[in-house]
């Protein structure tokens, strides 16, 4: 029999952290974040990372370990999330993995393809293709080098094509020739908890946590990174409005309504993949 790893996840602003810590202390066990943003420190009220006191109560993991500036993609997290799974199984007997990161969620249960480390240098360049010739020029050129790949993708997801030119140029080869779609062999069985609301109660809970983010100091925090907004870490609900604030594009409240709807926006895309990919009983 393997051990069992609680996996609570559901939309943002659904009340996952809560109910993680709840199910961490009934179990005796400890926390593996599963955000691809609470893993960086410096935008903890942009992220709703777990605060000082929560973390108090149970001890979490993968949470505010990386600076801005550093790269950590979902195949390092499911390697690290994995191993660190293994050793909080052995002395607890069980664990909670905490998030709705999507891609973070599918790689540690799943797994990814192995995929080649993209160089710095790769990386440059087709961000440069892209912010010169916008999406236009990036479809051009993954047309070009995957043709298969160019079919699939959502034509209208640029940081999509701009992945998936990074590993033909990395690899060497067409993206699609690499997507084998095997799955990880998992050494425990996970246990998925979906929280689950109506959607515009959902709605009035990220509208009012938005604003409640507001007061507890985010536009102070979105200016102390902007000199960084070209980080990918950045790139995200929350900064990107707040970056057109400053940019002059909006003012505050029109940047603060951005947010509420954008975040609406990805609560129904994590609602829409969660239906689809999690077990139901």
């Amino acid at each position: 029999m393997k051990p069992v790893v609680h996996i609570v996840t559901g939309p943002t602003a659904s009340g996952k952290t809560r109910r993680a810590i709840e199910l961490a202390q009934q179990l005796g066990c400890e926390i593996v974040n599963a955000d691809s943003r609470q893993i960086y420190r410096g935008i903890e009220i942009c992220t709703a990372a777990p605060t000082e006191e929560e973390r108090a109560l149970v001890p979490h993991h993968l949470v505010l370990t990386k600076e801005l500036d550093e790269y950590y993609s979902a195949a390092e997290f499911a390697d690290e999330a994995t191993e660190l799974l293994k050793k909080l199984v052995e002395k607890d007997g069980t664990a909670v993995v905490c998030g709705g990161s999507m891609m973070y969620l599918h790689a540690l249960v799943n797994g990814l393809d192995e995929l080649p480390t993209i160089s710095d240098e790769i990386r440059t360049q087709v961000m440069e293709l892209y912010q010169s010739g916008g999406i236009d020029a990036i479809r051009e050129r993954l047309t070009e080098l995957d043709p298969d790949y160019i079919k699939e993708v959502d034509i209208n997801n640029y940081r999509r094509i701009i992945h998936a030119i990074e590993i033909c140029l990395q690899a060497g080869q067409p993206y699609s020739t690499l997507r084998t779609g095997q799955r990880r062999e998992l050494f425990f069985e996970p246990r998925f908890e979906v929280i689950e609301m109506p959607r515009q109660q959902l709605f009035d809970r990220i509208n009012l946590r938005v604003e409640q983010m507001v007061r507890d100091g985010l536009v102070e925090e979105a200016r102390r990174v902007y000199p960084l907004r070209h980080l990918n870490s950045l790139n995200t609900v929350g900064m990107k409005e707040l970056f057109a604030y400053f940019d002059g594009v909006w003012d505050l409240d029109t940047a603060v309504a951005r947010i509420q709807k954008n975040t609406r926006v990805y609560a129904k895309k994590q609602m829409n993949y969660l239906s689809r990919v999690i077990p139901q009983d």
